[in-house]
């Protein structure tokens, strides 16, 4: 079972337009500083929390009662001038968590209506994730024949594949930065992997490396992961057969 916690600044359109035109640089600005002040109000609880739109973040919430949400809440709301809701659903598949958070929204199935949260939450469940850290592998030598911007195209395509392979597998995908992709992951993604990998290398001539991590808590399940890919480069570089998964 896992638990996810969507977050959505409300009202953020309408609000932004009160800043007249020259406005774009403050607003960078500010959503780098939400982002960094909400990454780190959750990673202290011991979760991790995926930028899904500069105005909405998924959370794996594992653990996380009613109360911890409302703390943080109250947290970012002394910090911004801006209106936030939190969804939370828990389900057995990282997509049906994100389906029964967006139906406690939909139907107004209010937690704590002073800090507007909504959804389901259930803490007497046992909850685990398994998380896949996938990077490319040598994207070192593409740079030789590709421009910096044809290599970022390059990217965000084989995020859109990534993202649309796995939701089919009921799991979510998020880009991370760089050449790196986390999938919050069903068991059948997990099972799948190695079929996709396989996909992207012939139909693209693009290697993929994937660690994974399997944790009751979202940090400790990235931690897991990260060093299962780390298990991987090690292995490459020590001139013996990589594998292109590992798993923690």
């Amino acid at each position: 079972m896992i638990q996810l916690s969507i977050l959505k600044i409300t009202e953020y359109g309408p609000w932004t337009l009160t800043l007249g035109s020259d406005r774009e640089h403050e607003l960078q600005m500010l959503q780098a500083s939400f982002y960094k002040q909400v990454q780190q109000l959750f990673s202290a609880k011991n979760c991790l929390v995926f930028l899904n739109k500069s105005d909405e973040f998924f959370v794996v919430s594992n653990g996380l009662t009613l109360d911890d949400h409302v703390e943080i809440q109250k947290s970012l709301k002394k910090l911004f001038e801006i209106n936030l809701t939190i969804s939370i659903g828990y389900g057995n598949t990282p997509f049906e968590a994100n389906l029964k958070a967006y139906d406690g929204k939909q139907n107004n199935v209010i937690l704590n209506e002073e800090h507007n949260i909504f959804g389901f939450i259930d803490n007497q469940l046992e909850f685990n994730v398994s998380i896949m850290h996938l990077d490319v592998d040598d994207l070192k030598s593409k740079r030789k024949d590709n421009s910096p911007y044809e290599i970022s195209l390059k990217i965000f395509e084989l995020y859109s594949k990534i993202g649309k392979y796995f939701i089919e597998k009921n799991s979510l995908t998020f880009f991370m930065g760089g050449d790196n992709y986390m999938v919050v992951a069903s068991k059948d993604a997990k099972n799948s992997v190695q079929n996709f990998i396989n996909i992207i290398k012939n139909d693209d001539n693009i290697s993929l490396n994937c660690g994974i991590g399997n944790a009751e808590t979202s940090r400790d399940a990235v931690k897991l992961a990260t060093k299962s890919l780390d298990t991987i480069r090690d292995i490459r570089d020590s001139g013996k057969p990589k594998p292109d998964v590992y798993e923690l």
